[in-house]
């Protein structure tokens, strides 16, 4: 009755909505949108992202990535689309698809794979999302899922796409939830099959994942912290899931001759990656800019990114951001006017003058700020630039006024720090990166990580680097990463 009713209504709206039969799901998709323009949405995300995100410059190893990538969206049931596979320069570890043909995958999330397998296994299950059109027909189920809706939206002429950072902030990054992650599960493992890949090697990517979300865990508990976790297959599947095994083995085995795993291909392309945090940032969390020359201190632990149009700090437990941005100063503007012409207010509250290490600005507080608003904002002029600097409370946090003021005392001393970058400051950036060494009998990984400063945690790192969480002990003669 359910499977006629879909079809009823696509009959019901098909000219205008769009209804079409998916090959991937061999069933009709109720959804707003046609292809066309899923793509064009797609595209426009993609623009956005990559204006704001940064990208990992690496050629050889994009190439490799977008090898894989094609390979296996090429044995999919929508291989007639362009896709494109893009690296983040981010030490987390995720993997995200856009509509339309656009898969991301983080620098940090390479790190913890052992084969070329694994990889095609992440590329697979996002290049699943998009040929079932998780992203489109979620946004659909969002608007309306009975065919009252469905023709109010129409009549009505409401719009379908909405923002278009929202239509993948929440979804495509943190996941579909639990059916729609296995069903992009077992048509990417149908994908890798095709392609050659053993299905088998999703299963190898599950257990290093649920690895990462038990240390990540223990970790959050040690220190206080809110624990982050991958999106998608991170979060849904328990470490024995039969129903996952299921949908994997379904796929089909392949002869042992047969199966594409290239490890030490893998190896040798991710020989030197970027390990952690590749942003220029001291010890104390003092931000320093060389190419613009100045320095800013953020709040202690705050996460700090440098992405393409600006700088971004990150409270860990994502409550709280400040942003810097620059642009060329308007000459013998007075700075209050510049603040108040940026924001068009006529006036600020709780403003004052700043004037600090030689520097002038303006800084205060938007009147009645909306929740797209930023809390506390400042301009200050340096050379020919103005610094436009922004602190803004999540809305889930800072509803009260004593903890939007502990927040305000947090931005105005990041915004008092901001000052000429000093030679004293002007240091090496210490960017640490993967390596592969061959253990031999002494090797353990207690003694290897008594060498590397990548924190207190660095054994633990180890063993997850190396699929050894949270025990066992290299052999001889293995191939295993380190970190220098």
């Amino acid at each position: 009755m359910q499977y006629f009713n879909k079809i009823l209504i696509c009959a019901l709206v098909a000219a205008a909505a769009g209804c079409a039969f998916n090959p991937a799901t061999n069933r009709p998709d109720l959804v707003l949108m046609s292809e066309e323009k899923e793509i064009k949405i797609g595209r426009e995300m993609h623009q956005k992202l990559i204006e704001s995100t940064p990208i990992y410059k690496d050629p050889v190893l994009t190439a490799y990535v977008n090898h894989v990538g094609q390979k296996v969206a090429a044995a999919s049931d929508r291989p007639e689309i362009e896709y494109h596979f893009t690296i983040i320069d981010s030490q987390d570890i995720n993997a995200f698809a856009l509509p339309g043909g656009y898969v991301y995958i983080n620098r940090g999330l390479l790190t913890y794979l052992h084969s070329e397998a694994e990889m095609a296994a992440v590329l697979a299950h996002e290049v699943g999302h998009i040929t079932a059109r998780h992203a489109v027909r979620q946004k659909t189920a969002a608007t309306g899922a009975g065919v009252a809706s469905v023709l109010s939206v129409l009549v009505t002429g409401s719009g379908v796409v909405g923002d278009v950072a929202n239509l993948w902030s929440t979804a495509a990054v943190k996941g579909y939830g639990r059916d729609m992650e296995l069903e992009a599960d077992r048509f990417g493992a149908q994908y890798m099959y095709n392609a050659g890949y053993d299905p088998m090697a999703m299963i190898n990517v599950i257990g290093l994942l649920k690895d990462q979300e038990t240390f990540s865990r223990r970790r959050a508990r040690i220190e206080g912290k809110k624990q982050q976790t991958y999106h998608g297959v991170f979060s849904t599947h328990p470490r024995n899931d039969i129903r996952l095994q299921e949908v994997v083995e379904a796929a089909g085995k392949l002869p042992e001759d047969q199966k594409i795993t290239k490890v030490e291909y893998y190896r040798e392309k991710t020989d030197g990656l970027v390990y952690g945090n590749n942003a220029q940032q001291s010890e104390k969390n003092r931000y320093n800019h060389q190419r613009l020359g100045f320095s800013l201190l953020f709040p202690e632990n705050w996460k700090v990114e440098n992405q393409r149009s600006a700088i971004v700090g990150v409270a860990p437990d994502n409550s709280a951001t400040i942003t810097i941005k620059v642009v060329q100063r308007k000459s013998n503007q007075p700075a209050d006017m510049a603040l108040r012409e940026v924001y068009d207010v006529r006036k600020l509250e709780q403003d004052e003058q700043l004037n600090q290490y030689r520097l002038t600005g303006h800084t205060g507080r938007l009147p009645a700020a909306d929740a797209a608003d930023p809390d506390r904002v400042a301009v200050i002029y340096y050379g020919s630039r103005q610094y436009i600097l922004e602190g803004k409370v999540n809305k889930d946090f800072g509803k009260d006024a004593e903890s939007l003021n502990e927040y305000d005392n947090l931005f105005l001393t990041s915004i008092r720090s901001f000052r000429p970058l000093r030679k004293t400051d002007i240091i090496k950036p210490d960017i640490k990166r993967v390596r592969y060494v061959k253990a031999n009998e002494k090797t353990t990984f207690a003694s290897l990580a008594r060498h590397m400063e990548i924190g207190k945690y660095a054994e633990e790192q180890l063993r997850l680097l190396n699929g050894y969480y949270p025990r066992g002990e290299p052999k001889p003669g293995e191939w295993i990463k380190i970190v220098e």
